[in-house]
């Protein structure tokens, strides 16, 4: 059976392609979800739309007043798979299904694309927001500003959208709607991110035709000042700024045809006692041939309401609307009118006004103007300075009929401001099909490809999908409500946790009361917030006896939860380190989950090497760091994963080692942090390998992990790797606005490594300071940590000596620092031999104390 196709492109930047194809059975669907709507015969030739409805950053359709909207994320961003088009959503979704998640825009320009099946046609393009902050507090939507915008003109220039609530049954999002008639053969709209947002996103998007006479081609026009002539503004793209049922009840989409929001016009009234209202239950005559109005003009319900002036003994002249606008604008009003009043033949003369100067006449010698008859009128209004359109109805003063009668009255009111002239052209363009049904493809580097492919193919086994921990990628689905698949209040099930041993019984004298956390934190003072995490917000505070300390406090619907909680208090409580973060206590009062740790005052590696929260690379209130710091760096967190892996009882595997996870004190000494993902390793177990649930942050994962779902402490030693380059080279590890062939430092550094010209991606800040020998072994220690083959990649212990022969090439001392670390149960870190140890791999180096300068600077943006 032949199939007729609709197909979307989502594309991002040069590198990221994404086609969706809509099959003709979607219309099937839709006709069985449409019975709220009418049945009524129309003259026009219009049909209800099946394509575009999307649900942006999901992996699921969800059914929304009779419109079903599709997924853009079927697959992760760098699979291929089909979709059949019998896929279906649920029946009872509501408005908040819909924006659980966004689609997240950190490139420039990036972009939806659509085939257009009907050009030079008019559309709807609607733009759902709703602002949340991500599972764990990753990402505060409600911070982001961008511009949304057609090719050549600005729909929506410096947008920003407040937070939202989900503790409601229904979401109440902004949705931003556009009239544009489109004469191409595919539709772009593009997400720019500006200022120190950095990112972009939008929860839902519709695209599609309306009837060709939804707005006149020419209507009268009016200024503040005088009377105008007819204009055509076909071109010209319309913003919807005011709906309104006069005299009756708020709209939902689901009531209205062409799914529009209207709302009461009480709240602009100026003189509410100067009107009354009716409704009429009964059936409408339409009379498209006289008046162009039909079931898609407006809904039943605008007709069958109305608000009228309260003429009786003439104490009120006028009923008036007052709506702010944007100064000196254009608008299109359009004005629905039916005479439900039944007043009789020849008694329906009054005048509607705009801005006091600008009248138009309605009266029933016009043939349109029939009892229960539906009519409209427009007019392009151009507001004043004081950013006011002012609309009025008011009795004839020539008319013979009494004034007790009700004789002036207005159904409803609509108001699209006229943003700007575009040619409804695009220079943009759709991939060629290569199939008939849905095809999603994203191409990133080679590496990052063949990475997310396996990872597809294991979640697909496993029947799960990965969640990011840390940062969401550019083209990452968003979650919204962090709490479902959480962890969070469950009993733990995890091997290194005893299943009889709950926090509260661990006797580990660590408590902390909340009495004391509240004093600490000045009742969780938002000022004292310092940063975010997976677990919650994290605070400054001083204990009583003016200890400096953090405080991670547990959100409900956070990412991670009381088996996190329960695993960092255990692994913490049984460890002690110089370069580990040590636990001071906890607190477990009043369903709240406290973890306490010593105050880290420098922040995070990542603050010293560049700032993805900020447009610039370095963040420019912090020094930058040195090489020789870095190095020492460096070698401080090496000593402590090696402690980890190897000193620690039973051995302990990170899985989230990131340059995040790398907290600075006073003195620059790096340490270990977040041990809520950590893993007891293989000698507790009796196995060589952990298979577990996948964990850590995208740009990190160990390629071996992603294939076998199988846990090792060279999981960790391959993302100590991509830290080392991080620290080469100042940019993230996933930077999708770069070119492909540099998106995945893992791969650039590499790449770079292998062919000699390692110094053209060094940190430009570290221009003349690297020594030439340094920076090959710290090179080549990064390259083995980044095999690909976990056997191939040596062990912490290697890497660290190698880190401190580079620290040697670079001219200093190594540091000794023995028996700095022990543990709860008696366990002893193994000593360091004074013996000088050859590096892990042998290479020749030339004495040489030329200077290592950029070649080619590169500014890193933000991931």
């Amino acid at each position: 059976m032949t199939r007729s196709m609709e197909d979307l492109y989502i594309r991002h930047h040069t590198t990221s392609t994404f086609l969706l194809s809509l099959s003709s059975s979607f219309f099937l669907l839709l006709l069985l979800l449409l019975p709220s709507l009418p049945s009524i015969y129309s003259e026009t030739a219009y049909t209800l739309p099946t394509a575009y409805f999307i649900n942006c950053g999901s992996t699921h359709s969800v059914n929304v007043s009779a419109r079903l909207f599709v997924g853009d994320s079927e697959a992760s961003p760098s699979s291929f798979m089909y979709q059949d088009s019998s896929h279906d959503a649920s029946n009872s979704s509501s408005s908040v299904d819909l924006y659980r998640t966004a689609r997240i825009f950190k490139a420039p320009s990036s972009s939806y694309r659509f085939k257009v099946n009907s050009p030079g046609s008019p559309h709807f393009l609607r733009l759902h927001f709703y602002s949340f902050v991500s599972a764990g507090g990753r990402l505060d939507l409600s911070g982001a500003i961008f511009n949304v915008s057609v090719q050549g003109l600005t729909l929506l220039p410096n947008f920003s959208n407040p937070a939202g609530s989900a503790n409601s049954s229904t979401a109440t999002a902004t949705v931003r709607e556009f009239l544009l008639t489109v004469n191409g053969d595919v539709f772009a709209v593009y997400f720019t991110p500006i200022g120190s947002s950095s990112f972009a996103f939008v929860n839902a998007l519709e695209f599609f035709p309306v009837p060709e006479g939804l707005v006149p081609v020419s209507i009268p026009t009016s200024s503040v000042g005088s009377n105008g002539d007819f204009m055509e503004h076909r071109r010209e793209v319309l913003a919807t700024r005011y709906r309104l049922n006069v005299g009756g009840p708020a709209v939902e989409p689901g009531s209205d045809t062409l799914w529009r929001q209207w709302g009461n016009d009480s709240g602009f009234l100026q003189n509410p006692e100067a009107s009354q209202t009716k409704t009429y239950p009964d059936d409408l005559d339409y009379q498209y041939d006289l008046t162009g109005v039909d079931i898609y003009t407006a809904p039943r319900i605008v007709y069958q309401t109305v608000r009228y002036l309260n003429a009786t003994d003439g104490v009120y002249s006028n009923v008036t609307w007052r709506f702010r606008v944007s100064p000196n604008s254009s608008h299109v009003v359009r004005f629905h009118f039916c005479d439900i009043l039944g007043i009789g033949d020849n008694t329906v003369w009054f005048k509607l006004s705009v801005n006091d100067n600008f009248t138009m006449g309605i009266q029933d010698k016009d043939d349109y103007v029939r009892l229960k008859v539906p009519f409209n009128q427009s007019s392009v209004v151009k507001s004043g300075v004081d950013g006011l359109i002012k609309v009025s109805i008011r009795n004839n003063s020539g008319s013979s009929q009494s004034s007790s009668l009700p004789l002036a009255y207005l159904n409803g009111l609509e108001m699209m401001e006229m943003i700007g002239y575009w040619d409804g052209k695009s220079t943009a363009t759709m991939p060629k099909k290569s199939h008939t049904r849905l095809i999603l493809g994203v191409a990133f580097g080679s590496f990052g490809l063949l990475l997310v492919l396996v990872l597809v193919g294991v979640l697909a086994l496993k029947g799960r999908r990965q969640k990011p921990t840390d940062t969401v990628s550019v083209w990452s689905p968003l979650p919204a409500f962090a709490g479902f698949g959480s962890s969070h209040g469950n009993k733990s099930s995890d091997p290194s946790i005893s299943s009889n041993s709950p926090v509260l019984n661990l006797h580990l004298g660590l408590k902390i009361s909340l009495s004391e956390i509240l004093f600490a934190t000045n009742n969780f003072d938002s000022k004292l917030m310092i940063g975010r995490g997976g677990f919650g917000n994290v605070y400054r505070a001083t204990l009583r006896n003016g200890t400096q300390v953090a405080v991670k406090r547990s959100e409900p619907g956070s990412s991670q939860g009381l088996m996190e909680f329960q695993r960092e208090i255990i692994v913490l409580s049984k460890i002690r380190h110089r370069h580990l973060v040590s636990l001071i206590g906890y607190c477990a009062e009043k369903s709240e989950m406290i973890l306490v740790y010593e105050f880290m005052e420098k922040g995070t590696l990542r603050e010293h090497l560049y700032n993805t929260d900020l447009p610039v690379q370095k963040n420019k209130d912090l020094p930058v760091l040195p090489w020789k710091q870095r190095l020492e760096i460096c070698i401080g967190a090496a000593q402590g994963l090696q402690y980890l892996h190897e000193g620690a009882a039973n051995g302990i595997i990170h899985r989230d080692v990131k340059s995040t996870n790398i907290l600075l004190d006073g003195n620059y000494v790096a340490k270990v942090a977040d041990f809520g993902l950590s893993k007891l390793s293989s000698s507790l177990l009796d196995q060589s390998q952990m298979s577990t649930g996948l964990k850590g942050t995208f740009g990190y994962l160990d390629p071996e992990y992603l294939k076998t779902q199988q846990m090792t402490e060279k999981s960790d030693v391959y993302a100590f790797g991509v830290v080392l380059l991080e620290v080469l080279c100042a940019r993230p590890p996933i930077d999708n606005m770069l070119p492909r062939e540099q998106m995945n430092l893992a791969e650039w550094g590499t790449a770079n490594f292998q062919k000699g010209t390692l110094e053209k991606i060094v940190d430009p800040l570290m221009s003349g300071q690297i020594n030439p020998n340094s920076l090959r072994k710290f090179g080549e220690t990064a390259e083995k940590c980044l095999k690909e083959d976990d056997q191939e990649r040596p062990s912490m212990a290697d890497v660290l000596w190698d880190l401190q022969y580079a620290l040697q090439l670079q001219g200093s001392p190594v540091p000794r620092q023995l028996h700095e670390d022990s543990t709860t149960n008696g366990s002893s870190m193994l000593g360091f031999s004074e013996v000088q140890r050859l590096p892990s791999f042998s290479m020749s180096f030339t004495e040489d104390d030329s200077l290592i300068r950029k070649e080619n600077e590169h500014e890193s943006l933000n991931n």
